[in-house]
């Protein structure tokens, strides 16, 4: 027979060495959930997709009735193994937005993609939970729609920030996620208690208004979600606000104060490549569809796409400021996507003098393509 404190020592014993694993498979952070249902993050989940806060993202709401618990996804799963690595950086993000002739890629994407790494690091310690303790176990990076920001807190990695994301005691607002989800009853550890109290720090940081008062994002303002995810033309209204952000937006992440507990990470696939630490805007700007390929090879960016990358850079370039940069917006008059001609319409008119401008808009009156052609008409008129 065994007593409850030969139970809970065995549990314990279980848990002190999937810990240990973890570390050695290169986890900085591992907590553990029950795979029970979370109402409140249900119903935060369906009032977000209610709003249609979730912009064009439609496969949001294709997986939500599998995102809004664990069991949704996997029925036999009993517990969740939330695990967490530190990728943060070893100076403010916030820095590049001084360098107008320079784009702001967010750190997470400074180099190669997260996803594959992280997985690699699941599936070791996964491989060797199933052989150890002969269960079932599935892992999951971001991809995949699980819940992982309200996981991690339920399993105590820290807690969801008014910002929306995940902030530890120890790592700030820089851990990577990942889960292993096991058929193993596993006793959880005490959830995350929110230490934000007052502090207001990533809503004012927001450049585009996109987090209010009690925490919640909309994305159609969000500069993460308009330069990655966002496939269609940028509301005018928000381009300026955008700076030099050419993929991603740190902002809210960076201004958080608990961050100076963060140590920056030594992880060598994390480390910044120096060409996407501050790439410069007009050699962005210029990339066909070739070179694109080859420069972000392996990098979540590749996943933008050249259109969208070509876009992001000419809003920056209309927000730099600077004259010389008027060049490369008019070379862009002429690509082959609508998307990137319309946004070097919009940057040649923030650089270019009102008579330059329309007599460029002058020759440009047989444009095809009605997004375009309105943006050129929108512009000549102000």
């Amino acid at each position: 027979m065994w007593s409850g404190a030969s139970l809970q020592k065995r549990d314990d014993d279980l848990k002190e060495r999937i810990r240990a694993q973890a570390r050695e498979a290169g986890f900085d952070a591992v907590r553990f959930a029950a795979a029970d249902e979370a109402p409140a993050a249900a119903a935060a989940l369906a009032e977000y997709l209610r709003d249609g806060r979730h912009g064009d993202m439609a496969w949001m709401e294709t997986t939500a009735q599998r995102r809004a618990s664990p069991r949704g996804l996997w029925p036999e799963v009993r517990s969740v193994i939330a695990l967490g690595l530190n990728y943060a950086p070893g100076e403010d993000p916030r820095a590049a937005l001084a360098a107008k002739d320079r784009g702001a890629i967010s750190v997470y994407a400074r180099n190669r993609d997260y996803h594959d790494l992280v997985k690699r690091r699941l599936k070791r310690l996964a491989g060797w939970l199933a052989s150890a303790e002969g269960c079932e176990v599935k892992v999951f990076v971001d991809t995949a729609p699980v819940m992982e920001k309200p996981l991690a807190q339920q399993a105590g990695l820290g807690w969801r920030g008014r910002h929306t994301n995940l902030v530890s005691r120890d790592f700030g607002s820089w851990l990577f996620l990942g889960e292993v989800f096991t058929t193993l009853d596993i006793p959880p550890d005490p959830p995350g208690r929110d230490l934000c109290g007052t502090c207001r720090a990533c809503v004012a940081a927001c450049p585009t208004d996109a987090i209010d008062e009690a925490g919640r994002i909309d994305a159609r303002r969000c500069v993460s979600y308009l330069t990655i995810e966002h496939q269609g033309h940028i509301a005018a209204e928000l381009r300026p606000a955008m700076g030099n952000h050419v993929y991603g937006c740190d902002d809210c992440l960076a201004a958080c104060p608990w961050n100076k507990f963060a140590r920056p990470t030594t992880e060598p696939d994390f480390l910044p490549r120096a060409e996407l630490l501050r790439p410069r805007l007009a050699d962005l700007a210029r990339l066909d569809e070739a070179v694109f390929r080859e420069v972000f090879a392996g990098s979540p960016i590749k996943r933008a796409g050249r259109a969208r990358m070509v876009r992001n850079a000419l809003i920056a370039i209309g927000n730099s400021g600077d004259p010389e940069l008027a060049a490369v917006a008019v070379e862009r008059l002429d690509d082959e996507s609508p998307l990137v001609r319309a946004m070097a319409v919009w940057a040649a008119s923030r650089l270019l003098p009102t008579e330059r401008f329309q007599a460029l808009a002058a020759r440009h009156a047989d444009e095809p393509d009605d997004a375009v052609r309105h943006e050129w008409g929108c512009l000549v008129t102000e």
